[in-house]
Parts: structure tokens; C-alpha cells; sequence
């Protein structure tokens, strides 16, 4: 698998389980590409529904996939503070200069509180009868959601105070680089 550089723009492709597409990000500037973690960022990027419809995103947001976890992490920078949005998802892959991952329809709303809302059951129920989804596919997202809440609850990962900071000091610093 190839992985992306610091500071190339990528797009990422987001899937269903019957291997159609969902939604496309237009750009997202990599922060760090390892064969096990992608972290990205985007400011007012382009978004395709599988409809056509399209929509731009309204505020900067760093962006953490993994190629072990079965969620990613879209942390929304706002005035009032950091909102994240998690997909429990498949883990991602990266081809033809886009992340791949397929979306499971769960999703986990966290506040700058860190208190949460799990998503979008009702929709999975629907999507897990229609499309089949195996049991064993079932257990490990359900047991990821649960890790994800651990992580919640223990400030890990992209929760934690320090990653933000970081990854958004990186952001800007490339951005700069950009305009130089």
C-alpha cells in the first residue's frame, strides 16, 4: 500500500457496505501518513452526496483514520470549542490518491464537554437487514463503538487535550508553507 506525504492533498471516498459510494471529500491536506494512521485536515472542502448533491464544509476539522480501528474521528474546530464526529467505520485504505473506508452507519456526536450521543441505531438496524451485514462484522463494530467510549471517557487519541493543539499547529504551519 502506498501512503500518502505531509502536505499532499488527498480526497476521501467514503462507501456502504454493498460497495457503493456514499460521499467524497474534494480535498483534505495530509498531516501524517504512516501505514497505520492517516491524520488529515480541511477547511471549507468541497463534499459529493452518492445523489450528486454537494455541500462545503463550514469549519476547519482535522481528521484521524486508522488502519486498525474500525471508526474514525472528524474533530470540528468551532468558536465555541472542538465537536467531534465519529464514523464507526471499517478501517481505511489508501488507493489511488484517496483514503477508502466503508461507513457503518453508526455514529458517535461528542461535545467540548466530552459528553456523547450515539447516532443513527435505527439506521443501522435498516442497512444491517438490507445489506446482510455477517454477525461477525456486527460484533466488531459494536466492539469498537465500545473501545471508541473508552477512549472518550479515558481523553485518548484524538480526544486527548494535546492533539488538537498539535495537529492544528501543524495545519496552519503547512498552510503557511503553502502561501510562501
Amino acid at each position: 500500500m502506498t501512503i500518502p506525504k505531509e502536505g499532499e492533498t488527498i480526497q476521501v471516498h467514503s462507501y456502504k457496505h454493498d460497495g457503493n459510494i456514499h460521499r467524497v471529500w474534494q480535498e483534505t491536506t495530509v498531516l501524517k501518513g504512516t501505514r497505520n494512521i492517516i491524520i488529515g485536515a480541511n477547511d471549507r472542502t468541497l463534499v459529493t452526496e452518492s445523489d450528486g448533491r454537494t455541500w462545503v464544509t463550514r469549519e476547519p476539522s482535522i481528521c484521524y483514520f486508522h488502519a486498525e480501528h474500525w471508526f474514525n474521528i472528524i474533530c470540528m474546530l468551532r468558536e465555541d470549542g472542538v465537536y467531534y464526529y465519529v464514523n464507526i467505520s471499517s478501517p481505511f485504505v489508501y488507493d489511488n490518491n484517496a483514503l477508502k473506508y466503508i461507513d457503518y452507519d453508526l455514529d458517535v456526536k461528542v461535545f467540548p464537554n466530552m459528553s456523547y450521543m450515539i447516532l443513527d441505531e435505527d439506521e443501522y438496524e435498516v442497512h444491517r437487514k438490507r445489506m446482510n451485514y455477517p454477525e461477525v462484522i456486527d460484533k466488531i463494530l459494536h466492539n469498537n463503538l465500545d473501545k471508541l467510549l473508552g477512549w472518550i471517557k479515558q481523553r485518548r487519541g484524538p480526544f486527548a487535550p494535546d492533539f488538537i493543539q498539535a495537529w492544528t499547529a501543524r495545519y496552519e504551519f503547512l498552510k503557511q508553507v503553502e502561501n510562501d
